[in-house]
C-alpha cells in the first residue's frame, strides 16, 4: 500500500457537510489544481464535457465501422485536431519544423496532446517555472491505435511503408508522455504508468508524490487512451461488453462500453501557484494506491484491496468517511466489477451517519481505460466547483448496498466541499483521489 503526506487545507465555504476546520500549516505541501484540459466525446474543454453531462446527454451509440466484424455500442470522439507542429515558447505553432512532425504520433498521442493544450491555455509558456514542468501520462493502448488489419497481410511491407516506423515508434505507452512534453516544449522529467484502468489516476498521485519530492515544481498530470480494433475485440473476447448501452450498478447490468478521450491536470503546491498569483481551482486533498493481489482480471469479490485503497486516502487527507459528499465510481457495468466495488463502499463507509452518494459517469461515454481516471477527477472537480451531483444514466434497479445513495434520476445540487473518485484496474491495482475544494483566492494577498 502507498500513499503520501498531505498538509490538510481550510473550506471555506459554509455547507450542510461537517467538515473539519483545519488550516493550511505549510503551503510548500499543499497539492492544488491549477489547470484542467479534457477531450471527450462531448468535443474538447471542459465546458463541452460539463455542459453534455449536466444535460444527462449520453454520447454512446451503436456503431459498425470501428473494424470489420464488430458491432456494438461505443463513445469517439468526432473532432481530433491534428498539430502538424510543436508548440512554440510563445504559444504558436513553430515556424520551420519538420513537415512529416505529426506522421509519429498515434492517435492517443494526439488526444493527450489537445487535453495538454488545453490544461495550459491560460499559462504564460514562457514562464521558466512552466518550461521545468514535468510530465507523467498514463495510457494502456498508446500507439496500438495504429495498427490496421493490412498488417496481418504483410507485416514487412506495413512497416515499410512511409509512416510504418514512424507508427511502430509510438507503441510504447511512454510515447505519449513525450508527445506532450515534445508539443508544450517543457524540460522536466516525463513519466509514464500502464496499470490497466487505473493508470491515469496513479499518474495524478504519483505526479503529486513528484512534487511533494520537489522533483519539479509543476506537473501535468493524466491520460490517454484512442478506441481501436486491440481492445474492442479483447474485451469482445472477455465476453465483457454489453451490446447497448451500459447499465452500471443495474441489477439488469451485463458489460462496459468503450469510449475514448484524454485529459490532464495541472498540479503544483500552493505556494508556487500563490507565487504566481495562478487561480486555484481545487486542492488534492489526499491519494492512495493499492493491489487486491487477487488475480489477473477478476476483482476481490469483497473488494478489501479497494476499501483499503478508499480508507488510506481518508486517512491522508485527515477527513471521515461522513466527509466525503460524493464518489466518482469506478463502476464499469460488469456483473463482477459492480459488485465488488459496491462490498468496497460497504466496508469503506460503514461507520457513515447516512448513506454515501455515489455513480458512474462511465454510463456517460464508456470506459476510456487509461485515460477513465483522469476523466473521473476532472469530473469530480467539476462536481465540486459546481456542487452538483451526476445521476448514474440507466439505472433502473440498483443493485442492494446499504452504505450506498446510488445517484439516479436527475442531477443533484447542492454543497459538495469533499468528493473522492475511485478507479481500479485489472491486476487488482486501485487509486483514490480526493478533491476539495480550494478557499483561496488568485494569489498571495
Amino acid at each position: 500500500m502507498t500513499f503520501g503526506r498531505l498538509t490538510p487545507v481550510t473550506d471555506l465555504p459554509v455547507t450542510d457537510l461537517p467538515v473539519t476546520d483545519l488550516l493550511v500549516t505549510d503551503s510548500r505541501k499543499t497539492i492544488v489544481v491549477t489547470g484542467v484540459g479534457v477531450i471527450s466525446p462531448y468535443g474538447i474543454g471542459l465546458d463541452c464535457l460539463q455542459a453534455g453531462m449536466l444535460s444527462g446527454k449520453s454520447c454512446l451509440a451503436h456503431t459498425k465501422d470501428v473494424y470489420p466484424g464488430f458491432a456494438g455500442t461505443i463513445a469517439q470522439v468526432c473532432e481530433l485536431p491534428v498539430y502538424e507542429l510543436p508548440l512554440s515558447a510563445n504559444g504558436a505553432d513553430c515556424k520551420g519544423a519538420d513537415p512529416r512532425y505529426s506522421r509519429q504520433y498515434s492517435r492517443s498521442d494526439r488526444l493527450a496532446m489537445v487535453a495538454a493544450r488545453d490544461a495550459v491555455s491560460n499559462f504564460d509558456c514562457e514562464n521558466v517555472t512552466f518550461r521545468e514542468s514535468g510530465v507523467f501520462m498514463a495510457s494502456t493502448v498508446a500507439g496500438l491505435s495504429e495498427i490496421d488489419p493490412a498488417i496481418a497481410e504483410d507485416p514487412a511491407a506495413w512497416y515499410r511503408r512511409d509512416d510504418g516506423l514512424a507508427r511502430a515508434a509510438s507503441y510504447p505507452p511512454a510515447h505519449v508522455a513525450d508527445a506532450v512534453g515534445e508539443h508544450l516544449g517543457v524540460h522536466g522529467p516525463r513519466c509514464a504508468v500502464s496499470a490497466a484502468c487505473a493508470s491515469s489516476a496513479m499518474a495524478i498521485a504519483l505526479a503529486a508524490n513528484m512534487l511533494l519530492d520537489g522533483v519539479a515544481p509543476m506537473m501535468l498530470a493524466g491520460g490517454s487512451d484512442a478506441l481501436c480494433p486491440f481492445t474492442l475485440s479483447g474485451f469482445n473476447s472477455l465476453q465483457a461488453l454489453d451490446p447497448e448501452p451500459c447499465r452500471p450498478f443495474d441489477q439488469n447490468r451485463k458489460g462496459l462500453n468503450l469510449g475514448e478521450g484524454a485529459a490532464v491536470l495541472v498540479l503544483e503546491t500552493l505556494a508556487g501557484a500563490q507565487s504566481r498569483n495562478a487561480e486555484v481551482l481545487a486542492v488534492l486533498r489526499g491519494w492512495a494506491m493499492t493491489n487486491d493481489a487477487f488475480h489477473t482480471t477478476a476483482p476481490q469479490q469483497q473488494g478489501n484491496g479497494l476499501a483499503d485503497c478508499m480508507r488510506l486516502a481518508m486517512e491522508m487527507a485527515e477527513v471521515s468517511g461522513d466527509e466525503i459528499g460524493y464518489v466518482n465510481a469506478h463502476g464499469t457495468g460488469t456483473p463482477l466489477n459492480d459488485i465488488a466495488e459496491a462490498n468496497a463502499y460497504d466496508a469503506a463507509f460503514s461507520g457513515r451517519s447516512h448513506p454515501v452518494p455515489v455513480s458512474s459517469t462511465k454510463s456517460y461515454f464508456g470506459h476510456c481505460l487509461g485515460a477513465a481516471g483522469a476523466l473521473e477527477a476532472v469530473i469530480t472537480i467539476m462536481a465540486v466547483r459546481r456542487g452538483a451531483l451526476l445521476p448514474t444514466l440507466r439505472l433502473t434497479d440498483p443493485i442492494e448496498s446499504p452504505s450506498v445513495n446510488w445517484l439516479r434520476g436527475g442531477v443533484r445540487h447542492q454543497p459538495l466541499p469533499l468528493a473522492m473518485s475511485v478507479s481500479a484496474g485489472f491486476g487488482g491495482s486501485n487509486t483514490a483521489l480526493i478533491f476539495g475544494k480550494s478557499g483561496f483566492g488568485s494569489g498571495p494577498s
